[in-house]
């Protein structure tokens, strides 16, 4: 397919990291930023690994009330994430 009219080199970059596999990639790479906003530093902290596989959040903590904190508020950080990263990628969230 030819185009009849150029492209400036800008819009095919915004073209390119818009398309929803690209975004998902980028909101997953942008994650462990994201989760610092969305939870805090003393919560962030505390948290020793996150991973995102197959749409699943998996964090691990290493305090038991900030685990039981988190696990109370699962929904509302997978709603929070994937509002903040513009791409739904989280479907869920598993506190260890």
């Amino acid at each position: 397919m030819r185009r009849t009219e150029p492209k400036s080199v800008g819009a095919l970059f915004d073209e390119l990291f818009n398309s929803p596999h690209i975004a998902a990639k980028i909101a997953e790479g942008c994650l462990p930023e994201t989760w610092r906003e969305v939870v805090g530093d003393a919560i962030a902290n505390q948290t020793s690994q996150i991973r995102l596989v197959r749409g699943v959040l998996y964090v691990h903590v290493q305090s038991s009330v900030v685990r039981s904190e988190l696990m109370m508020r699962r929904m509302e950080l997978c709603r929070t994430l994937n509002a903040r990263s513009r791409v739904p990628i989280i479907r869920s969230v598993i506190v260890k």
